[in-house]
């Protein structure tokens, strides 16, 4: 069997399409397989899925890692989306053939090469020693929280080369990890104040005695009427995404509102393959060619082709 790793990075770009599709390009041009990406002009960030073996999907992150940090400026960048990275998130998943140390491994190497690029790294999750550091414990106050030096306590797991006791004057820092599977998801809220969907993602997170291993946020989305309820939920297989959704659903009832739209970011795993779970849930986009297990099978039968980059997951042009 070909080992599969698979790369979501996160970048600190969401409105410059032409950016999001050139950085896509980079990324299958260093030899991946790119299955998805999306771009989000509230969020002002795009997320990228990428496939292949280890050693391609390590070249491709760093290589998509250094385009960021040669052509994005976090001192203009104004988004929802809490970050500290022009490339802010880049975590690595065993998918086929391959352990949580590989994936691990494989993380870390690519860190040691940011460094040596230039960008300050933080290990998160299966990668931090000890394992299951959080990415809201190193982005607290974001990128402006680091401008003038690293906080106490904050300083990078592997500094950049020549300029250790700052972040990267651009480009921030680049938080690498390594994980299972997650889903990605955001529940748009109409009729609903800002203040009390953050009191509900509170009380949805397991920090505060909500649901395990989720993670959640709450944003007004700008000349929309909307807010949102943003959401990592990382045990996908263990929590029942509709057992949030009914939460959500129900809370916001009890507020006099409504859920207008839910959107999964990249690819939806199997814990929302079927199709009644998926209009349950008003998933903006529930096509098949979006399941993760679908575009994994298709990646290994047709390893030995060239790959070609995805289209996005929907259409941002209008």
């Amino acid at each position: 069997m070909v080992p599969v790793l698979e790369a979501v990075p996160n970048f600190s770009e969401g409105r410059d399409l032409a950016w999001v599709r050139e950085v896509v390009r980079v990324i299958a041009a260093a030899g991946a397989d790119v299955l998805d990406w999306s771009a989000d002009p509230h969020h002002h960030r795009s997320v990228v899925t990428f496939v292949g073996t280890p050693p391609e999907v390590e070249e491709a992150a760093v290589a998509a890692a250094c385009f960021a940090r040669d052509t994005l400026d976090l001192t203009h960048h104004e988004g929802l989306h809490p970050r500290v990275g022009a490339l802010d998130v880049l975590p690595f998943v065993p998918l086929l053939g391959l352990s949580r140390d590989e994936a691990v491994a494989a993380a870390r190497r690519v860190a040691v090469r940011l460094a040596d690029e230039g960008i300050p790294v933080y290990l998160y999750g299966w990668a931090s020693d000890p394992p299951g550091r959080t990415l809201a414990s190193l982005r607290r106050g974001g990128f402006e929280a680091l401008r003038g030096g690293f906080p106490e306590g904050r300083a990078p797991d592997l500094p950049a080369a020549g300029a250790p006791e700052a972040p990267h004057p651009t480009a921030g820092v680049t938080c690498v990890g390594a994980r299972d599977v997650l889903l990605a998801w955001n529940v748009a809220l109409r009729g609903i104040e800002l203040e009390r969907a953050r009191a509900l993602a509170a009380s949805l997170r397991e920090a505060g005695g909500g649901f395990a291993s989720l993670r959640a946020l709450a944003f007004e989305l700008p000349g929309t009427g909307l807010v949102q309820i943003s959401m990592n939920l990382e045990a996908p297989e263990h929590v029942s995404p509709m057992d949030v959704f009914r939460a959500i659903e129900q809370a916001v009832a009890d507020e006099g509102g409504e859920i207008a739209h839910t959107e999964v970011i990249g690819l939806v795993p199997d814990a929302l393959v079927l199709t009644a779970t998926a209009d349950r849930l008003q998933l903006l986009d529930p096509a098949p060619s979006r399941l993760l297990s679908r575009r994994l099978a298709e990646h290994v039968s047709a390893r030995g082709r060239p790959p070609s980059p995805a289209g996005p997951h929907r259409d941002d042009d209008g």
